[in-house]
């Protein structure tokens, strides 16, 4: 009788097969779409709350300032031919407000490029240099994260009135970047220290100076975690409103022009809703344009 012979040994190098999977039944699949559908229902309602007052006050924006006061926003949908932009031409001729506009955009973008640039550095020193003190400094920092900013107003405020630059556009950009360094060389730091130390150590072997790597490896390599921090830091500046009221006189951002406004014009509707939904929609357009950076950098460090 012949021997059975043996099935061929697999090359070298090659993969084991893998046995496929089996096919998962219609019942496993219809229980398995039930256990989503309470949070499915949860995502709506949360969608639900936040997207029917933005709709009502974009409606409300594009109402006419005669009416507005008499009819609610679901008019509109049912007579779309209400619809006017007198509201937005009367804002941008409103000088106060577009000037506030222009502060807010100065004030947000300026202190997130000083925040992200000093919080990059800090952040790469405390992850890979060697200095004395290095990790009581850090301890320091991390201690800083729990000071609330309504400890600090009045210090601060008679900081600025000695320095002289009370109610000026640098003091808010320094003071939004003071209280957003310690989460930002937090945040920057635990993302450069997951950096493989490998990659660093042969740049060095090949001359490369500290600066040199933190401009050819770090940044790059550090983009997701970087743009993160920075959207963070823009939503936060853009929508303050304590910090702005308590250093802000002549100098207003958008959100103190907007309560101004509705505290001196109580039935100036026709004018505060396309101001807030203007205020609304810049932050958004921003996030939504950076969004693939932001969801790259939550889960960057997830998986090794």
């Amino acid at each position: 009788m012949e021997a059975a012979t043996a099935p061929p040994p697999a090359p070298a190098g090659a993969a084991p097969p893998v046995a496929p999977r089996p096919e998962e039944s219609r019942a496993a699949r219809i229980v398995r779409g039930a256990a989503k559908v309470p949070l499915q229902l949860l995502l709506a309602v949360i969608a639900l709350l936040w997207l029917v007052p933005t709709f009502g006050l974009f409606l409300t924006s594009l109402m006419p300032a005669d009416v507005i006061a008499d009819l609610g926003w679901w008019k509109l949908v049912q007579e779309p031919s209400m619809a006017t932009l007198e509201n937005y031409r009367n804002l941008f001729d409103d000088n106060a407000l577009t000037d506030a506009l222009v502060t807010t955009a100065v004030i947000a973008v300026g202190n997130t490029v000083i925040l992200v640039i000093v919080a990059a550095l800090a952040g790469y020193a405390f992850a890979w240099l060697e200095f004395p003190g290095r990790d009581a400094l850090f301890i320091v920092v991390i201690g800083l994260l729990v000071v609330p900013i309504q400890v600090a107003l009045i210090p601060i405020f008679s900081l600025y009135n000695d320095a002289g630059i009370f109610d000026t556009t640098i003091s808010l950009i320094l003071f939004h970047v003071a209280f957003g360094l310690p989460f930002a060389i937090f945040l920057l730091r635990n993302f450069f220290a997951g950096i493989p130390r490998d990659i660093l150590e042969s740049a060095r072997i090949d001359g490369a100076s500290e600066l040199r790597i933190f401009f050819r490896l770090i940044l790059p390599l550090g983009l997701p975690a970087i743009a993160s921090l920075a959207i963070f830091q823009f939503l936060w500046t853009w929508n303050d409103l304590i910090v702005a009221l308590t250093f802000g006189r002549d100098v207003q951002p958008i959100t103190v022009a907007i309560f101004s406004q509705l505290r001196q014009f109580g039935s100036n509707i026709e004018l505060i809703a396309p101001a807030s939904f203007v205020s609304l929609a810049i932050p958004l357009l921003v996030f939504l344009a950076f969004q693939r950076y932001f969801v790259q950098g939550l889960l960057a460090g997830s998986v090794k």
